[in-house]
This record gives structure tokens, C-alpha cells and sequence, in this order.
């Protein structure tokens, strides 16, 4: 049987955006995850804050796209 493995984003605190202003540093967590050798599935799980949600999720997506 074949499982579809993925990870999820979300800023510390408040599952805000994952930029510079979260505990979390996403550039460096998924430089880590590709040298896993990880090919599947990140999710953007996130509560935006900024008034243009659509920029929060483009900023997400260009994160986590390497």
C-alpha cells in the first residue's frame, strides 16, 4: 500500500504567517526537509494576519517551494 506523506506549515505563535516575525524559521526547515529526501506534499496551515491574505499565501508558497 502506498501512503502520501506531507508536512504541514504554521507560524509560532498563532499560526500566523511563516515569515521572519514566527519562532520558527521555515527558509531553514525545509532546506532541512529536502536533504531528507522528502518529494511529497507541504500544507499551508495558517491564520493569515495581514489585511491581503493573498499575499500572505503567496509569500507561504514561495517559502516552502525549493
Amino acid at each position: 500500500m502506498k501512503y502520501i506523506s506531507h508536512f504541514h506549515t504554521g507560524g509560532v505563535p498563532g499560526r500566523h504567517e511563516i515569515d521572519e516575525t514566527q519562532e520558527l524559521y521555515y527558509p531553514a526547515i525545509m532546506q532541512a526537509i529536502v536533504k531528507t529526501g522528502f518529494k511529497g506534499f507541504v500544507a499551508q496551515e495558517f491564520i493569515p494576519a495581514r489585511a491581503n491574505k493573498l499575499t500572505s499565501l503567496q509569500q507561504g508558497i514561495t517559502i516552502c517551494d525549493i
